[in-house]
């Protein structure tokens, strides 16, 4: 599966972007002025969204990627 179709469906299960997921991970604290917190792990990140949004852990870890830059 691309990294595409990961974002695709995310998108059509939770209804988020990448960006909704941003603003709410700077909500949780998660991240500042749209950067990771240094001291905050991938679990952190993956068991939130596996908990909030049941998404399964590819599908966490592609929305990790996005808050870490990398989309490709």
């Amino acid at each position: 599966m691309s990294f595409q179709a990961y974002i695709d469906n995310i998108k059509a299960k939770t209804g988020n972007s990448p960006d909704d997921f941003k603003k709410l991970a700077e909500q949780k604290g998660f991240m500042q002025n749209g950067q990771l917190i240094k001291t905050i792990k991938a679990t952190e990140i993956t068991n939130w969204l596996k908990a909030a949004f049941e998404l399964g852990h590819g599908h966490a870890m592609a929305i990790y990627a996005t808050f870490k830059g990398k989309t490709e």
